[in-house]
């Protein structure tokens, strides 16, 4: 009996570690574009077809994650959108080549003419002094990519509501709103569970944070999920308090593997119903 437990424990074991390492060879690098056409009440005709490129969590870090953040780039802008969204996370830890790395990767969306927005993650506050991510501002700027912080911006006709992170506690969804005038408005955020704070007014929430569960068993169980990522988890939540729409994400975090869970460039494109 003891021998056959032992041997159970090894295939399960093996299985487990071929598992793993599937999914951080084939499917951590199985990027999709991910084509979603987005029906919101508050979205008005004269924006119909409005096309958006949402990106987020490329966890920057080591040389994978830098060649798939500009995999995921490349992709999005080989579509034409609108506008790129990136909901946050761009780096998994600052270090000191981070920001020579994220340059790099970002450098293609000038291509874009300045018609891209984004938020920080909580992600983008770690490093060995922690603190505030100024140096991401500071990036995106050089490279004509707005970075919104508890800000509005209105462009292209649209009243882009850019929430800080809620994981490291510099979120304000209520003063933000406030300084919301004019409709349409999309929030973006990085961690979508926290819709339910965001006021009335926006005609959607794009987020990230979850991953998309990274690692999904047949059926869709989910063992691990973010915190702040769990209630909706990936792809579109119309009957939430605001329609939210959560990025699977482009990068991986913790274990650097997925499973039936690929990462995705979102192409959403917003129509009015």
């Amino acid at each position: 009996m003891d021998m056959r437990l032992r041997d159970w424990a090894l295939l399960l074991g093996a299985a487990g570690a071929a598992t793993l390492a599937y999914g951080a060879l084939i499917e951590a690098e199985n990027l999709v574009v991910e084509r979603r056409t987005l029906r919101l009440p508050l979205w008005p005709e004269s924006l119909s077809g409005f096309r958006i490129a949402l990106l987020a969590d490329f966890h920057i870090g080591s040389g994978v994650s830098v060649a798939r953040a500009k995999r995921a780039i490349a992709m999005a802008l080989e579509e034409s959108p609108d506008m790129v969204v990136i909901a946050g996370d761009f780096v998994d830890y600052w270090r000191l080549p981070t920001p020579r790395l994220l340059g790099e990767c970002l450098e293609p969306l000038l291509l874009m003419e300045g018609n891209v927005v984004a938020v920080p993650g909580n992600h983008d506050y770690y490093s060995c002094h922690g603190g505030d991510p100024a140096l991401l501002t500071m990036i995106c700027n050089e490279l004509n990519i707005r970075v919104l912080r508890n800000e509005v911006w209105r462009h292209l006709g649209v009243t882009w509501v850019g929430i800080d992170s809620a994981t490291v506690g510099r979120a304000k969804p209520v003063e933000t709103m406030r300084l919301c005038d004019s409709e349409p408005a999309i929030a973006i955020w990085h961690e979508p569970d926290l819709v339910h704070l965001l006021p009335p007014g926006c005609a959607l929430q794009l987020s990230g944070h979850s991953h998309g569960g990274q690692f999904r068993f047949p059926g869709g169980f989910t063992p691990v999920h973010t915190d702040l990522g769990k209630l909706y988890p990936r792809g579109f939540y119309p009957d939430a308090p605001t329609p939210v729409y959560t990025s699977r994400g482009v990068g991986t975090t913790l274990l650097p593997t997925r499973l039936l869970c690929p990462p995705e460039v979102g192409l959403l494109t917003l129509v009015p119903g």
